[in-house]
């Protein structure tokens, strides 16, 4: 009995590549409308995703018709930025023959890469608060995630990972590396940083977080690595204690509502308002269902890496209230349906360029070239949670003698997961909550 490509794509270990790592077999398990591919690549400097969509275009096409013949869509919609004119190029060439696959042109603004975003832009369509794309008939998936679902229908699972290293390195590199090597080994094949003190963000500047080990690993899930000094402001924002970041919210906020008319759910139609839980916090208590529309901030970081003018930081408010109803037994209780997004949303909208310049970027924002040729490390650390869900659960021993392909760890029962393959062939020298490797 053949496969279907739900299984094929379980087996490889294919995860979300752009953002949470969700397991993929997971999400394309459904009946929808329409697939959307998330070409947008939001966040200033990274640029993975568009250079793939240039130099390896029809193999994101054959995993995209796939997933679109297996979900019984009408319609898949390619959203990219039309700067990207490499990749609009080679489509509209490639698709004059193909019917039912369109390119849906976005504009350049932030975050035109958040789904809920990405489907308004591409269908129309307003995803209900705390639901998800397939509520509205969507599948969205990245560029990198059906590049990978192409190659599990080759029989190739999920074992290297495309990474754009930018900001004050030597030369900003996307590279192609093993899962498993070290970020310090990323580092190294830019040429490493331009001086000694330095904080290295994973992903983008705007969402990303600080890196505290240059040692950890990199997983199905790393897409950027921003280097900068130290001492830039950005790295200080991020570094921000919560503590002092809520004595400001106290102090500071004056209720100008600037993070609320900006706010990407907000225009949206959903009722997210960062003024109001910035007040929460001054005033509180802020322990209860009156303040669960925090569950809805997507933590964009529109709110305070660009808009506020006194430097406050709605979205850091926001994720500690998460965490804090989360603690307290307290679910996202919201579930409204918009029927129109707010008037002004197409105003409102925040032109990457001018955000590069708020944020002292546009030093760092130039060309990061692809380099296909696969990294050859002597050595992988495979984490065990590189998705969403359950760890994955060992299936080899100290000892084992593994080729690069083999299947290493697999999906606990009746649990949410992902397999895990190795990366490289050689000996497994470790097994904790790790996969060690070694040449």
């Amino acid at each position: 009995m053949e496969k279907s490509l739900v299984d094929i794509v379980k087996e490889a270990g294919v995860v979300g590549a752009g953002g949470a790592g969700f397991p993929t077999h997971v999400k394309i398990n459904a009946q929808v409308e329409y697939v959307v591919v998330n070409g947008a690549e939001c966040e200033p400097l990274l640029r993975v995703d568009q250079q793939l969509m240039a130099t390896r275009g029809e193999e994101m096409l054959r995993g995209l018709k796939a997933v679109k013949e297996a979900a019984g869509a009408s319609k898949a919609l390619i959203g990219l930025k039309k700067k990207y004119y490499a990749a609009i190029e080679f489509f509209q060439k490639r698709l004059a023959t193909e019917t039912g696959i369109e390119l849906a042109v976005l504009g350049d603004f932030y975050p035109a890469g958040d789904e809920q975003v990405l489907v308004y832009e591409t269908t129309g369509r307003i995803v209900p608060e705390g639901g998800i794309p397939l509520h509205v008939g969507v599948i969205v998936a990245n560029v990198e995630t059906l590049i990978n679902i192409s190659n599990a229908l080759a029989g190739n699972p999920v074992t290297e990972k495309y990474i754009t290293v930018a900001g004050w390195v030597q030369k900003p590199i996307t590279v192609k590396v093993p899962l498993g090597v070290t970020i310090k080994e990323v580092l190294d094949l830019a040429g490493g940083p331009l001086g000694e003190n330095f904080a290295v963000i994973n992903g983008g500047p705007m969402m990303g977080g600080i890196l505290e080990d240059l040692n950890s690993p990199v997983t199905k899930t790393t897409k950027g690595l921003v280097v900068l000094p130290e001492d830039h402001a950005l790295i200080a924002r991020k570094t921000s204690d919560l503590s002092h970041i809520l004595k400001q919210a106290r102090a500071a906020c004056c209720r100008c509502m600037q993070c609320t008319e900006v706010c990407p759910r907000y225009l949206l139609g959903h009722e997210l308002r960062p003024d109001e839980m910035m007040q929460v916090v001054s005033f509180g208590p802020y322990i209860g269902e009156q303040v669960t529309q925090a569950f809805l901030c997507c933590e964009c970081g529109v709110c305070d890496l660009y808009q506020c003018p006194m430097g406050l930081s709605p979205r850091r408010v926001n994720m500690m209230v998460k965490g804090e109803l989360a603690k307290a037994g307290i679910r996202n209780n919201n579930n409204r349906k918009p029927q129109e997004a707010r008037p002004m949303r197409e105003y409102r909208r925040i032109p990457v360029k001018r955000l590069v310049a708020r944020l002292d970027l546009t030093t760092y924002n130039g060309p990061a070239p692809l380099d296909e040729k696969l990294y050859q490390p002597q050595k992988v650390i495979l984490s065990l949670r590189q998705h969403i869900g359950a760890p994955s659960l060992p299936c080899v021993e100290v000892g084992s003698k593994v080729e690069k392909g083999d299947l290493v760890a697999v999906i606990p029962e009746n649990a949410l997961g992902a397999n895990l393959h190795a990366s490289i062939s050689g000996t497994v020298t470790q097994v904790g909550n790790a996969i060690v490797i070694e040449v």
